[in-house]
C-alpha cells in the first residue's frame, strides 16, 4: 500500500505501530496470564507437580532455541512475511492450547507457540525499526513498544487469575484467534515488505541447541521424580551435554552461525550473558514458585494470587523507565550491583515464608525489594551484553541476549525443581509445598549472589567498561537502556 501524503504517512504509521504494539502484548500476554493458572492446569490435565514447570518450558525452549533462526529467516524472508507466519502459527497453537484435554498435547502446542514467538518476536522489532527511521520517532516508538509490554505483563498475571478463577484458564488462550487474524489481515494492508538479503539458514544449529536444551530441561525434571541414581536421568543429561558441545563445533564451523562463537571473546559480554541467565533462572523461579505458595500454601483464588504480584509487577515499570535517567548520575555498573543486592535481599527473605507469616510482612514486602530490582537489573545486563560489538554481529549479539534469557527461564526452572525436590520425603499436602518452595527459594538466593560475583569480576573489574557506563557517551547503550524493559517483559515468568 502507497504512502503519498504527510497526512496518509501519518496514518500509516499510527496503524504500524498498533500492529507491532498489539502483537507484542499478545506474546507478553501468554506468557505471564498461564502463571496464576497454573494450579487450575494441574487440575484438569493431571500435571505432576514436578511436570506443570513444563508449561513454561515447553515455550521457552522452542522460543530461545529458534529465536535466532526466526531472526535470520526476517532477514532472507523478508519481516512482513515472517511476521504473519509467526503470527498464524501462535494463533493456531494457541487455539489448540485452549482445546487442550490432555498434558501431552497441551506441550506440543505449547512448544509449537514457542516456535510461532521465535519468529513473530525478532519480527515486531525489526518492523519498528524499518518504519521509524528517524531517532526522534524512534525513541518514543521504542519507549510505548517497552511500555505496553511492561504493563501487559502484569495485566496478564491479573487477568490470568481472574480468568481461571470466573470462568477458565482457556479463555487465556481462546482471546488470541480474533486478536490474532484480525492483526493478519491488518499485516496485510498496512505493513510494506522490507527488502530480502541473501543467507543460509543454520537448522542443524538450531536443532541441535534446542533439542539439546530440551533434554537438559527433561533431565532435571525427572531427576525430581526419580532421583541422580536413576539411568535413565543420567543417560539423558548426557544426551544433552553431548548435543549442545555438538551445537558448539556447529557454531565455531557454520559459514553463518545463528551464534557466532566469537560473541564470547569479550569477557564483558560473557559475563552479561552468564549473569542474565542466572538471574533469570532466579526471577522465573520466583513467579512459579510465589504462584505454588499463594494458592496452595496460603489458600488464594485465582484472581487475588494474580493481584497480589502487584507489589512487585508494578514497581518493576517505572524504575526500569527510570534506568536512562538515571544513568546520567550513575554508572550502569552501579546500578547493576544495586539491583542484584536487591534481589538478593527480596529472595533470601521470600525464602523465609511459612504458614503463619502474613501476606504484607512475608511476601509483599520482599517483593518490592524484587521488583525494584527487576527494574534495575535487566537494562544494565542488557547494555553490557552488546558492548563493543562488530556491526555485523549487532544482531546475533541482540539474539544471544534473548537466548540467554530463555536458557534462565527454562533450564533455570529445570534446575529448581529439581532442587525443590530434595528431602521431600514424608512430606504431604501443605508441609510439601513449603518445603519445595523455601528449597527453590533458598537456591535462587544462591545463584543470584553467584550472578553478583561473575558480575563484580567480568563486567565491574573489566577497564574496557568505562566506555559505556555513561549514557551520554553512548547511545547504543541508552537505546539498550530503553528497550531493556520490553525484553525482560517478554520473557518473564
Amino acid at each position: 500500500m502507497g504512502i503519498h501524503s504527510k497526512a496518509d504517512n501519518s496514518v500509516n504509521k499510527g496503524a504500524v505501530l498498533a500492529i507491532i504494539l498489539i502483537s507484542y502484548v499478545m506474546i507478553v500476554l501468554d506468557i505471564s496470564v498461564v502463571l496464576t493458572g497454573l494450579p487450575k492446569i494441574h487440575q484438569e490435565l493431571g500435571f505432576s507437580e514436578s511436570d506443570l514447570a513444563w508449561v513454561q518450558s515447553a515455550y521457552t525452549l522452542t522460543f530461545g532455541g529458534f529465536l535466532l533462526l526466526g531472526a535470520r529467516a526476517g532477514d532472507i524472508l523478508g519481516r512482513r512475511r515472517m511476521f504473519t507466519v509467526g503470527l498464524a502459527v501462535f494463533t493456531l497453537a494457541s487455539l489448540a492450547i485452549g482445546l487442550s484435554r490432555t498434558a501431552e498435547w497441551m506441550l506440543s502446542w505449547r512448544a509449537i507457540q514457542g516456535a510461532g514467538a521465535a519468529v513473530l518476536a525478532p519480527s515486531t522489532l525489526a518492523l519498528l525499526q524499518t518504519n521509524f527511521p528517524d531517532e526522534h520517532e524512534r525513541t518514543r516508538a521504542v519507549s510505548y513498544y517497552s511500555a505496553a509490554a511492561g504493563v501487559s505483563a502484569t495485566v496478564g498475571l491479573v487477568l490470568g487469575g481472574i480468568l481461571a478463577d470466573w470462568l477458565s484458564w482457556r479463555v487465556g488462550f481462546f482471546i488470541n484467534l480474533p486478536i490474532g487474524l484480525g492483526l493478519i489481515v491488518a499485516a496485510r494492508i498496512y505493513l510494506q515488505e522490507t527488502s530480502r538479503h541473501s543467507g543460509r539458514f543454520d537448522v542443524l544449529g538450531a536443532v541441535t541447541s534446542t533439542i539439546g536444551m530440551s533434554a537438559l530441561v527433561y533431565g532435571f525434571m525427572r531427576s525430581a521424580h526419580t532421583g541422580w541414581h536413576d539411568a535413565g536421568t543420567a543417560v539423558t543429561i548426557a544426551v544433552a551435554i553431548l548435543l549442545i558441545g555438538m551445537f558448539i563445533l556447529i557454531q565455531r564451523r557454520a559459514p553463518q552461525p545463528i551464534l557466532p562463537i566469537r560473541l564470547f571473546d569479550s569477557r564483558i559480554r560473557s559475563g552479561a550473558y552468564a549473569g542474565r541467565v542466572l538471574y533469570l533462572a532466579a526471577m522465573v523461579g520466583f513467579f512459579f514458585f510465589t504462584t505454588i505458595y499463594l494458592q496452595e500454601v496460603a489458600g488464594y483464588g485465582p484472581a487475588i494470587a494474580g493481584l497480589a504480584f502487584l507489589p512487585a509487577t508494578v514497581l518493576h515499570f517505572p524504575f526500569a523507565i527510570a534506568v536512562p535517567h538515571l544513568v546520567r548520575r550513575l554508572s550502569l555498573d552501579v546500578l547493576l550491583v544495586v539491583g542484584l543486592i536487591f534481589g538478593i535481599a527480596g529472595m533470601a527473605w521470600l525464602s523465609r515464608v511459612s504458614t503463619e507469616g502474613g501476606y504484607l510482612v512475608s511476601v509483599a514486602l520482599p517483593m518490592i525489594l524484587i521488583g525494584i530490582s527487576q527494574g534495575l537489573t535487566l537494562s544494565p545486563l542488557t547494555a553490557k551484553g552488546v558492548v563493543d560489538v562488530a556491526e555485523k554481529d549487532a544482531g546475533a549479539a541482540s539474539g544471544a541476549v534473548n537466548v540467554a534469557h530463555q536458557l534462565g527461564s527454562s533450564v533455570g526452572l529445570s534446575v529448581l525443581v529439581a532442587i525443590a525436590a530434595v528431602g521431600e520425603t514424608g512430606l504431604a499436602g501443605p508441609e510439601l509445598a513449603l518445603h519445595r518452595i523455601r528449597q527453590a527459594f533458598d537456591a535462587g538466593t544462591v545463584m543470584l549472589v553467584i550472578a553478583l560475583v561473575i558480575v563484580l569480576a567480568t563486567i565491574v573489574r573489566s577497564k574496557s567498561a568505562d566506555a559505556t557506563n555513561r549514557a551520554p557517551a553512548n547511545s547504543t547503550t541508552a537505546e539498550c537502556a530503553t528497550e531493556a524493559p520490553a525484553m525482560f517483559a517478554a520473557e518473564n515468568g
